[in-house]
């Protein structure tokens, strides 16, 4: 993911830099390849009403654009409720994406079961174990009735699995 942090009429503070890289790989973890690049601006407002800062992210997904704007007084405060909003968001336009795609034959390289062999809840995902022995990568956005919370390692799952970014990966999973 592309970054670009800019401030406007003020300096950025390295303990917000520092706090935007850390939600930038927050974002990666929850939401892999899906943005491509991301803008932070953070502003001064001169007028008292509207606060005394503007946090603005600007997110280049596939074939969109999503902004969030905070307004308020502390800038570290504004960063944390700009992505939070920002990655909720982001959850949605995949659950949407997800409702209005079907898995079609062409895209689908295997219709298959496997077992969990690793699971990263606090993440938001895991790794299969196929029959051959291939690791697959699913996020818990690819689960089909059934949260993460609900798996175990050991459990058996079938999955469809896709070419992704970084290899193979599920585009559904569900229990076995």
């Amino acid at each position: 993911m592309e970054l670009k942090v800019e401030g406007r009429n003020l300096d950025v503070r390295t303990s917000w830099q520092e706090k935007i890289q850390e939600e930038q790989e927050r974002l990666d973890r929850h939401h892999p390849g899906l943005v491509h690049n991301l803008r932070v601006s953070i502003e001064a407002k001169s007028q008292q009403k509207l606060g005394g800062h503007e946090v603005r992210l600007v997110a280049g997904v596939p074939n969109d654009t999503i902004v969030v704007k905070k307004k308020g007084e502390t800038v570290r405060s504004l960063l944390i409720d700009a992505f939070d909003k920002l990655g909720l968001q982001l959850k949605e336009l995949q659950r949407k994406r997800r409702q209005t795609s079907k898995v079609s034959e062409g895209d689908v390289a295997a219709i298959g079961g496997g077992v969990i062999k690793k699971l990263f809840p606090y993440e938001s995902y895991g790794f299969i174990t196929t029959a051959d022995r291939r690791d697959i990568y699913f996020h818990e956005n690819a689960l089909k009735n059934v949260s993460i919370e609900k798996l175990s390692e050991g459990d058996a799952v079938q999955f469809a699995e896709t070419d992704g970014d970084k290899g193979p990966q599920a585009s559904w999973v569900r229990m076995a």
